[in-house]
């Protein structure tokens, strides 16, 4: 998504555009360059800004809403005044942005009665004032919290769950610190099964975590923070530097889903044998996070599961990992085997006991059919010891055949969160 302000007083680029005329050839130079989105804005967000009509606002933006969606551009209204948002779809716009969190009900109106996709952003205040509402017990989980409240309000008000997507507003009544926390944690959102928008680019948390005083000097630590945020699984990235942004994200590693499981414990006093189980399951993820090219972006709960396949046996712990990595699919099957071995396994029993099993469950965009390693998993979506643990990570995914993973299709392996 590229920024496109057509605003006196944005804090990195006001000013930037004389007319329509050049704001719209910016938008289509930036579609160009590789954005699928255009977000236009006409009212400056920055902490401390002065507010705008919406009459003055609906002036900058139109004329480009309209500009670029006669061209056949995706463009998004960044606004949080519902008749800018109802005049902007009515021109063309296909998504509204709202930095509000759709709290207006006039703004929820308007999105009854569109189809538009919409944005619903955290912020707490007014601009002007929302950096004196920074205090959080626990900003990730209660900025979470509220996205999902108000996600599920939209829902109610009849607006479809898939054209709903949601921004931590990096920036919006947090301090750097927080900031940086929340995008640090940009999992803790995917959770949700909510398309994740971040929006990194020049501000003031990267500022104080890199040293930068102009925001115009942080378009490079801003792109290392868009790619960091698309690996821990966001949808969108919102950037004032379109080709720089495209060029990074060229580095983005594929996703990896892995199934562990145990049921054999090698240290243990009677009646602790689940909890030697998931000691060795946390030293088998040690041991992943460990491997080259690799990083761990979440780990599930653990389950605790009834034997599938072969009954007779002890129950399993078991539980899904989430990585990025840069290991081709078969040279990651051999660095897991190696785990597997450091733990004891044991291969002479087909389903048998195991004091470590990992399956490579889903490589993202690879589809193989052969013996030595089939993907996505043949058995993945009949497992609940999968499935749940899966669908705590990744609600709604869809593997790389196209398989849409749900309980529906669950037949063996009954599972129960223990922790």
């Amino acid at each position: 998504m590229g920024i496109l302000n057509v605003t006196p007083d944005s804090f990195s680029d006001g000013g930037s555009y004389a007319n329509a005329e050049e704001a719209i050839a910016a938008g289509l130079s930036m579609k160009e360059a590789g954005a699928f989105i255009i977000d236009v804005g006409g009212e400056s967000t920055r902490p401390g800004s002065t507010p705008v009509s919406p009459q003055e606002e609906l002036d900058r933006v139109l004329p480009v809403v309209r500009g670029l969606a006669r061209q056949g551009v995706c463009v998004s209204v960044d606004t949080r005044h519902a008749s800018v948002a109802r005049a902007c779809v009515e021109a063309g716009a296909a998504i509204i942005n709202d930095i509000s969190g759709f709290s207006s009900s006039d703004m929820v109106r308007v999105a009854q009665e569109c189809e538009a996709g919409l944005i619903v952003m955290h912020m707490q205040g007014e601009p002007a004032t929302m950096q004196q509402f920074t205090q959080y017990d626990d900003v990730v989980a209660e900025v979470r919290d509220y996205l999902e409240q108000r996600c599920r309000m939209l829902e109610e008000e009849g607006i479809a769950r898939d054209r709903i997507a949601i921004d931590p507003g990096p920036g919006f009544s947090k301090t750097p610190k927080q900031t940086i926390e929340l995008m640090r944690n940009l999992h803790e959102f995917v959770r949700t099964g909510y398309p994740v928008v971040a929006a990194p680019s020049r501000k003031s948390y990267i500022g104080y975590a890199y040293g930068i005083e102009d925001p115009r000097d942080r378009d490079e630590a801003s792109v290392e923070e868009a790619l960091m945020a698309c690996e821990l699984g966001a949808s969108v990235v919102r950037m004032h530097n379109v080709p720089l942004t495209v060029e990074k994200l060229a580095a983005i590693r594929p996703y990896v889903l892995l199934g562990l499981g145990c049921n054999v414990a090698l240290v243990g006093e009677r009646g602790q044998e689940q909890e030697a189980k998931i000691a060795q399951l946390n030293q088998a993820i040690s041991s992943i996070c460990m491997m080259p090219d690799t990083q761990m972006i979440d780990c599930s709960s653990f389950y605790a599961s009834e034997p599938a396949y072969l009954e007779d046996q002890d129950a399993f712990v078991n539980a899904v990992v989430l990585l990025r990595t840069g290991l081709a699919p078969r040279d990651l099957l051999q660095y897991l085997h190696a785990v597997e071995d450091s733990l004891g396994r044991v291969r002479t029993v087909k389903n048998g006991p195991r004091t470590c099993d990992i399956d490579i469950l889903d490589y993202q965009l690879y589809v193989s059919d052969d013996e030595q390693l089939t993907l996505p998993h043949p058995l993945l979506t009949e497992r609940d010891f999968v499935v749940k643990p899966l669908l705590e990570l990744l609600p709604r995914h869809i593997l790389s055949d196209g398989t849409p993973v749900t309980l529906d299709t669950v037949t063996v392996g009954a599972a129960q969160k223990i922790r």
